[in-house]
């Protein structure tokens, strides 16, 4: 039985072998907290897949804001960029894991955050769930700059009829050769796919969770091309 341990006054907990292999740390987007029924889902399958890579240790951290949503049980925003990509920083010092080993990344704005100090942070790649390519309705309201020039390893799992970056929006983006994109049928900014497309959350959530073990376990390859696959 796995048992989750805290560090850092409850702000991080992490689950797995702590002589695994490799180490991802995930966080959570705008408006649901790492408890969210989709974290418990893929946190899950992601650590049963661990065993193929050679073992994974699984962290897990809220941004203040959303913590103090927890406490208040009040509405807060998400805190300003900078306080965000602090404290992500502060998560990665606290997991404590070797540079090499680990890979960081988010659902959506977690994600994003996680892409803006990946190039610079003493990481070896990035997984982002969901990215928000634009905001909602904005889609000429590109946050791709600083994906243009990335230059660490990078998976983006994304459904193709996510609002925030439908397929057929990014395929005409200048992504950085050293990002792959999954992409997940007919699914939303959660990688949920509609009923009558003949695809289900459970394949979708599956075939993200794969993705990301067969990424992190083909890193040491060094091939970072950029696939749609």
């Amino acid at each position: 039985m796995r048992v989750w341990s805290h560090v850092l006054n409850d702000f991080l907990s992490f689950n797995g072998p702590v002589n695994a292999r490799w180490t991802l740390l995930l966080t959570h987007g705008a408006g649901a907290s790492t408890t969210s029924n989709f974290f418990a889902a893929f946190s899950e399958r992601l650590l049963e897949m661990g065993v193929e890579i050679g073992g994974l240790r699984l962290g897990l951290f809220d941004f203040p804001y959303m913590k103090r949503r927890a406490l208040t049980g009040k509405m807060y925003f998400p805190d300003q960029m900078p306080v965000l990509q602090r404290s992500y920083l502060d998560a990665i010092d606290a997991l404590g894991s070797e540079a090499n080993r680990l890979v960081i990344g988010g659902k959506s704005m977690g994600g994003r955050v996680a892409s803006l100090i990946a190039d610079d942070a003493e990481v070896a790649a990035l997984v982002c769930l969901g990215y928000p390519f634009h905001p909602r309705g904005r889609p000429e309201k590109l946050r791709t700059d600083h994906l243009e020039q990335f230059k660490k390893p990078a998976l983006i799992c994304q459904g193709t009829r996510d609002p925030q970056g439908r397929v057929e929006e990014v395929k005409g983006y200048n992504l950085s050769s050293s990002i792959q994109l999954k992409w997940l049928s007919d699914g939303d900014h959660d990688l949920v796919p509609r009923k009558r497309s003949g695809h289900t959350r459970a394949e979708n959530w599956d075939a993200a969770a794969t993705a990301v073990i067969q990424f992190i376990g083909s890193l040491s390859s060094a091939d970072t091309s950029h696939k749609d696959q």
